[in-house]
């Protein structure tokens, strides 16, 4: 290799997923690769991986069966890391060159050279800002664990992960943002709720919350640096800092710190969070919104499901009732907040009934977006122990009735943007038709009929003319110049 190797990563899955991508980027940044877009001029290729859905799985295999190939013709190295689950992660074992977890992200120049790769880091000197000190540590890891036919314990996970400092090393690498108006922040990694259908505690581990100073210090950089959206990440942000008690502030207090840094910032931004559990989502985060006008009036609410019965076979832990309380803390305390929301259809055993009560809870809830997925069993969560008994046709069924639900009442709350006021948008891009396009502070994603590129980055008024369940478009009203020189 030389001193110009090219390197492309492709990202499955969700927010956290790109978030890590950052990280692994400034690594490879550090190391003396070159990004690229186009794969084929990459010698470095990889994946963020996400078990948690079997088309994301499909996809990994549909690239690396690609990639392999090229490697008849040139010199090629391949990495998968991510959300893997043990099955997924021992097939990718025979695919790809190097498989690694994100805690393990430190390490990763090691394993390229380990592999026989001379980098452009190799031919410079060792005081690099990442280092690696191989430790021989006998203790079993999560791997270890879930290489057992059975998910692990609770009692397991938390013998692994009693001492904090599992994700401090993959925090401490400064990402590499791939943008210059959004950013995403981790404030924490792994989940304690274990949903019967969910594989991500044993993808990612118990929750472990990042050290609020160095959220702090991450997201001033970003006010500092102009930038317009940030949203916080975790698999339960909510739960943020109750694996810490009496060292750690709570989510509220972390949203009132950060409410508090954009007041004094005198710049404008928005910051949003996801995703909440029910369960740990009380009054006190809701009120700490309403008073900060940087913190975004979105939340997005998984319900999962409208039936009680249904939930408890989930492993919920709420009920409709306690969601509903929430909804009504919401309309309450933050009048103009979108919700969003994540559904289930054809979870093992769930009756047209249980169905009906699903269709129930998103008429009385009124969603603007909700993201509904068919079930399918991921090896290791509970569930995939239990029949899969709900045809796929009738799982089909359910949902393109649910999606034809919530498009009725997203439309319903759109529709309310034409009545002649102008709405705030962030103008983030273009989309594949060439239109400019952003979103309102409720994440509702809008067309702009017309306007220039120095608008990318900037918030202005929009007057809406049109509208669909999902989107709308409108003409710039006034073009405000809000982004610092």
């Amino acid at each position: 290799m030389n001193m110009s190797v090219k390197y492309h990563i492709i990202t499955l899955g969700c927010q956290m997923n790109l978030s890590d991508t950052e990280r692994v980027r400034s690594v490879l940044d550090h190391m003396g690769y070159v990004w690229t877009e186009r794969e084929e001029d990459a010698g470095l290729l990889g994946i963020l991986a996400c078990s948690v859905r079997q088309k994301a799985i499909d996809k990994v295999y549909t690239r690396i069966h690609k990639w392999n190939k090229w490697k008849n013709r040139k010199n090629l190295l391949t990495f998968v890391s991510g959300c893997m689950l043990p099955v997924d992660k021992e097939k990718f074992l025979k695919l790809f060159d190097l498989v690694f977890t994100m805690n393990e992200l430190p390490e990763l120049p090691y394993m390229i050279r380990q592999y026989g790769v001379v980098t452009p880091a190799g031919l410079q000197k060792t005081d690099t800002a990442i280092q690696y000190k191989p430790s021989p540590d006998q203790t079993p890891t999560l791997i270890d664990l879930l290489k057992k036919h059975d998910p692990p314990t609770e009692e397991e996970i938390d013998a692994i992960q009693k001492e904090r400092g599992v994700m401090d090393r993959f925090w401490d690498i400064a990402p590499s943002y791939t943008s210059s108006i959004e950013a995403f922040v981790p404030i924490q990694n792994g989940c304690d709720k274990f949903c019967t259908f969910c594989a991500v505690p044993y993808t990612r581990g118990r929750e472990v919350s990042r050290p609020s100073g160095e959220i702090l210090a991450e997201i001033k950089y970003l006010i500092d640096n102009g930038y317009r959206s940030i949203t916080l990440l975790g698999q339960n942000v909510n739960s943020y800092g109750l694996d810490r008690k009496g060292k750690e502030m709570d989510f509220a207090r972390l949203l009132e710190a950060i409410g508090g840094m954009g007041q004094e910032s005198g710049r404008e931004f928005w910051v949003y969070f996801t995703s909440p559990h029910p369960r740990d989502m009380g009054e006190e985060v809701i009120r700490t919104i309403a008073a900060y006008p940087h913190l975004a009036n979105q939340i997005h609410l998984p319900l999962q499901s409208g039936s009680d019965q249904v939930l408890v076979r989930m492993n919920r832990k709420h009920t409709v009732q306690r969601y509903r309380h929430i909804v009504e803390q919401i309309r309450k305390h933050l009048p103009e907040a979108t919700l969003f929301t994540d559904i289930i259809v054809g979870f093992t055993g769930e009756t047209s009934e249980q169905f009906e009560e699903t269709r129930k809870a998103c008429a009385e809830f009124k969603y603007n977006m909700a993201y509904i997925a068919m079930y399918s069993p991921r090896p290791g969560a509970v569930s995939s122990r239990w029949d899969d008994d709900i045809p796929a046709a009738e799982k089909k069924e359910r949902l393109h009735i649910l999606n034809e639900d919530v498009a009725r009442t997203a439309l319903e709350w759109n529709k309310k943007m034409l009545e002649g006021h102008t709405v705030k948008v962030l103008v983030t891009g273009r989309d594949r038709k060439g239109y400019l396009s952003g979103h309102t502070e409720g994440k509702i994603v809008v067309r702009l009929l017309e306007g220039k590129e120095s608008w990318i980055g900037r918030f202005i008024d929009v007057e809406i003319t049109s509208v669909t369940p999902f989107s709308v478009a409108g003409s710039a009203a006034d073009v405000r110049q809000r982004v610092p020189s």
